[in-house]
């Protein structure tokens, strides 16, 4: 079986679609209960500092992503595992919930959905493989960063410094003599995340000393650093310049067309990840083409 799938480059590409909408199934779960379980930790280590009580109630006794099971936001009725199936058990329910029938919020299916087609283009785009295994993994980690950024304004250390750790690890699998390949070197690793984090604490520090105000999150930092450790120091700069056009993008036409406060501090987080993602598949077509217009 293992053996036909590393020979077929479309059953492989099936297969890792079918099983992402899963993995997308899980990523609602980390995306809606990571930061609760933040905030409870942080409120349970300030205890004995702050004594006021917490802006929103947060729920008592077991809060984990294992438990408790999913429940209907509205009604609290238990989802069942044919209503949690992804993208499909949304369709039959017509968006709504089998028991009450409020709405269900179309994110859910559109992260599963949005899951599966990133792992199935690094599957395309590597074959079968450790390659194509270990680009899956930063896409859904990717994935999960962007959103809770998005929804939060924070980038959880417990995805973060693993990836930045997992990215240093995989460069010992480089190759000797190889540059077309997932798996860079240890050199252009270390020093990938070292830059990475220096890069926006500098731009962080010039800020601040220039506005007195804070312009990103410490987790912006770490989050560059990872995709240096995965990627490499030279796919830096096409990284943050990616991330810089596309923020500005998105930031004007919110402005223009929906109203957004200019005010309202705006998460990198997500403009990062995509850059990020862009570079792992086709970092190198774009520095050299970069390069070739320059030069």
């Amino acid at each position: 079986m293992l053996e036909l799938i590393s020979e077929s480059t479309p059953l492989f590409i099936v297969i890792v679609f079918a099983f992402s909408l899963l993995i997308g199934s899980f990523l609602n779960v980390v995306i809606h209960r990571l930061p609760i379980m933040m905030e409870r930790e942080w409120r349970e280590q300030a205890d004995e500092l702050a004594k006021s009580p917490p802006e929103q109630e947060l729920p008592e006794g077991r809060f984990d992503l294992a438990a408790p099971r999913s429940r209907c936001p509205e009604c609290g009725s238990l989802i069942t595992a044919l209503q949690n199936i992804p993208v499909l058990s949304y369709l039959f329910l017509r968006g709504r919930c089998a028991n009450c029938r409020a709405p269900i919020s179309g994110r859910y299916p559109a992260v599963e959905l949005m899951t599966a087609l990133l792992a199935a283009s690094c599957a395309w785009h590597f074959g079968a493989g450790w390659e194509a295994l270990m680009a899956i993994v930063l896409t859904v980690s990717l994935v999960a960063i962007a959103m809770i950024d998005a929804d939060t304004q924070l980038i959880p250390d417990s995805i973060v410094l693993p990836l930045m750790w997992l990215g240093l690890i995989m460069s010992l699998l480089h190759p000797v003599d190889a540059s077309d390949t997932l798996f860079i070197a240890p050199k252009d690793a270390i020093v990938g995340a070292v830059a990475g984090y220096l890069s926006l604490w500098s731009v962080f520090w010039l800020f601040k000393l220039a506005t007195g105000k804070d312009g990103m999150g410490y987790g912006d930092f770490k989050l560059l650093a990872a995709l240096g450790a995965w990627l490499g120091w030279q796919q830096l700069p096409a990284i943050i310049l990616l991330s810089a056009v596309v923020g500005v993008l998105i930031n004007i036409t919110m402005i223009a067309f929906r109203g957004q406060d200019r005010s309202k501090p705006v998460p990198f987080g997500p403009y990062l990840a995509a850059a990020g993602w862009i570079a792992m598949l086709w970092g190198e077509t774009i520095r050299t083409s970069y390069l070739d217009l320059m030069l």
